[in-house]
């Protein structure tokens, strides 16, 4: 028998290639929101998978002690696969569907299963006081990190069912050799930066402004909604080489990825005739991006919204929030009927 709550609260579960997180949501409220990032060696630029599932084995029952036990548990949320898509499939994400579906099993409750993508942009509509349902109008959302450069369509769909998201989710265009975030990780490496870089390259990038540093610009690569960053990143490894400042590299950058970010977004915004975009992923937490795009989209009628920076790294929050979209759908649907 499946224990009853006033309020749905929904664990979610979210094993990355580089995060391990866990959280709790009761109602509207975020009680918990734990994570650990992954190690990487000191000059190395990520890790194997194999590396990365052995830490998530290690790191999941050290969060999951700091936020359990409950006894009102009610479902639980968990990413299980990279993207809402057929195929979609990376080994980190079935060690955090093998615990969810575990737990599920001990408590008797439901278990949903959700895309880490899906996480991103439900995570930032939590933050926008809309974890109970989408959006009320259609979006473009742009996802950004280490491992994904898109922009994708957004389109309403609440009818449910056994995989409903809320949404439908089409990729409209991204990177077609590096992701953004890996320019930055490379780069940040070669600057003797820890993985990920993307903090310290920010850091690294505001000082350089604030000595009156120049940027050294990179070469902005972008066709239609398609983008390659793999030119800029020789380009800025061999100006390291020779010579040019560090916090002048770092603010190229930045640059070459907002200015690519920003030509995107207006074609897509063209090609689909969506105004509104939601930016997610790790990157989107960079404050010069933020700043550039709020000011280049404002005057090309586009209106953008940003999570908070902390939700928009890999999380747990956005699965949970999810989870319990989930749990009220199926709870309309039982008093329907």
């Amino acid at each position: 028998m499946q224990r009853e709550a006033r309020h749905p609260v929904i664990l979610g579960i979210d094993t990355s290639c580089y995060t391990t997180s866990v959280a709790l949501i009761a109602g509207r409220e975020l009680l918990a929101d734990r994570r650990l990032l992954l190690e990487v060696p000191q000059g190395k630029r990520g890790l194997r998978q194999a590396e990365a599932v052995f830490q998530h084995v290690r790191n999941l029952p050290q969060l999951l002690s700091e936020v359990l036990p409950r006894e009102d548990i009610t479902g639980v949320a968990v990413s299980s696969k990279p993207r809402s898509a057929a195929g979609s499939y990376m080994p980190v994400f079935k060690t955090g569907e093998g615990m969810a579906r575990a737990l599920a099993l001990a408590w008797d409750v439901p278990l949903y299963l959700t895309s880490h993508q899906a996480g991103h942009i439900w995570a930032g509509l939590f933050s926008m006081g809309k974890s109970g349902m989408p959006l009320e109008r259609d979006f473009l959302a742009v996802h950004l990190s280490g491992g994904t450069t898109e922009v994708v369509s957004v389109r309403l769909d609440e009818s449910g069912g056994e995989d409903g998201e809320g949404f439908r989710i089409e990729i409209l265009g991204g990177s077609l050799d590096i992701h953004a975030g890996q320019l930055i990780d490379r780069i940040g490496v070669k600057l003797g930066l820890s993985f990920p870089a993307g903090p310290q390259l920010e850091k690294l990038a505001q000082t350089g402004r604030e000595q009156g540093i120049e940027p050294v610009p990179l070469a902005v690569s972008v066709k239609g909604i398609n983008v390659n960053f793999s030119g800029s990143e020789t380009a800025a490894q061999r100006l390291l080489e020779a010579g040019a400042h560090p916090a002048g590299v770092a603010q190229g950058v930045e640059m070459c990825i907002a200015e690519s970010a920003a030509k995107m977004i207006k074609a897509a915004a063209e090609a689909s005739g969506l105004s509104i975009v939601l930016m997610v992923g790790g990157v989107a937490a960079n404050q010069y991006l933020r700043q550039y795009l709020s000011q280049e989209l404002d005057r090309a009628g586009i209106s953008i919204n940003f999570a908070p920076s902390r939700l928009s790294s890999d999380n747990a929050v956005g699965v949970a929030a999810y989870g319990r979209w989930r749990t009220l759908q199926q709870a309309a649907r039982l008093g329907q009927g």
